[in-house]
Formats: C-alpha cells, sequence, structure tokens
C-alpha cells in the first residue's frame, strides 16, 4: 500500500481504515485524532488576535507554533505506525527451524515489539504536550470559540488513550518485565497528566460558557 499522508482524502482514508487490511489501524487512527486536536487548538488560537488579545499574544503565537509542530508529528507518527506493524508481521514470518533462526527470529520479533511501543508512546507525549497547550489559553482565549478549545482537549484525550490500547496489547507480548515496568510506570504518569489535565481545562471552558 502507498504512504498515507494528509495529502490523502478523508474518505479513502476511513475507507482503508475500515477495510479488511490491517493498516491503518488503531495508531494511525489514534494519530489522526491527535492531529485534529491541535488543529482546533491552533483554530482558537488564530481567532484570538487583535487588540482586544494583545496581552495574550506572545502565548498564542507559542500555542500556534506548537500546534503546527505536533501537526507534522502526528502524520510522522501515523506512517511510523504502519511501518512498525510491517515490521513485526516481518519478524513473525521469519524461519524458525533451526537454533540460529528460532534466536534470529526472537531477536526480531523482540525489536519490534519495543518500536511498536515506542510510536504510540510517542504519540501520547505529543498529546501531553498539546494538552499542556490547550490548557495555557483557555482562560484567556476569545470566548466565542472557547467550546472548540474543549473539543481540541477531548481529542488529545482520546488519542492519547487510543494509543495507550495500542501500547497494551504489544506489552502483553514483551517477555523483558523490567522494561515492561519501566513503559508502565512512565505511561501512567503520561496518562494521569493528560486526564489532569483535560478535566481542568473543560472546567474553565464549562465555566466561560456559562459565564
Amino acid at each position: 500500500m502507498s504512504k498515507t499522508t494528509w495529502d490523502d482524502s478523508i474518505r479513502n482514508f476511513i475507507k482503508q481504515a475500515g477495510s479488511s487490511s490491517p493498516t491503518p489501524g488503531g495508531g494511525s487512527v489514534a494519530a489522526l485524532i491527535a492531529a485534529l486536536g491541535a488543529s482546533m487548538t491552533s483554530m482558537v488560537g488564530n481567532l484570538s488576535q487583535g487588540e482586544k488579545f494583545a496581552p495574550i499574544q506572545p502565548q498564542v503565537a507559542v500555542v500556534i507554533e506548537q500546534m503546527n509542530s505536533l501537526t507534522i508529528a502526528c502524520e510522522e507518527l501515523l506512517h511510523d505506525d504502519i511501518t512498525s506493524f510491517n515490521k513485526y508481521m516481518q519478524a513473525l514470518k521469519l524461519p524458525k527451524i533451526t537454533d540460529e533462526e528460532k534466536l534470529l527470529r526472537k531477536n526480531a520479533l523482540h525489536e519490534a515489539t519495543i518500536h511498536a511501543i515506542d510510536v504510540p508512546l510517542r504519540l501520547i507525549e505529543v498529546c501531553r504536550v498539546g494538552m499542556v497547550c490547550t490548557h495555557s489559553i483557555a482562560a484567556s482565549a476569545n470566548k466565542n470559540v472557547i467550546s472548540d478549545l474543549g473539543i481540541g482537549a477531548i481529542l488529545f484525550e482520546a488519542a492519547a488513550q487510543s494509543a495507550l490500547l495500542t501500547i497494551e496489547i504489544n506489552l502483553a507480548s514483551l517477555k523483558d518485565m523490567e522494561l515492561k515496568r519501566e513503559y508502565s510506570d512512565k505511561l501512567s504518569s503520561l496518562i494521569r497528566d493528560i486526564e489532569d489535565l483535560k478535566s481542568k481545562t473543560l472546567q474553565v471552558t464549562r465555566d466561560r460558557i456559562m459565564q
């Protein structure tokens, strides 16, 4: 299959994701969701311009720039997710008759599993950065589009939780228990931060809607 990029139509991506082909799968969908979260936050920043918002312009400019960077990262991660899946499938198909072949296959599977964990982990880290930025302008951005900022926060968390499931299914096959614990500890911290920031952002969003 050709490389999936932002140049593909939404219709084509949805068709591919819903087909019998395993890629693009959940990891790629999570990357797209995160990019949509970034687009919502960026839109709110771009609509928080002018004299009325002059005091927060430096902060808004940083957020917009960061969202642009995150969007690029999400496209790369979308493709990396497909690559990591293909790499794992190739490792599964390696011969396992001789002891040497079994060892080579075992090592290849371990490497592929690590890669399949690291890609969605990077996406979760992207989502945390996005959530920090979203929360940072929640109290001061244009009130007329504050609901869109809340949607951005929801999408960032949804992407992170989706990526977490992708990690969990790969962690289940990881034989290195110490490494598994390291991943689990890091994930717990990241997800906790993201959930907390989403909750705070939505609270500010709803408070401003009611004002």
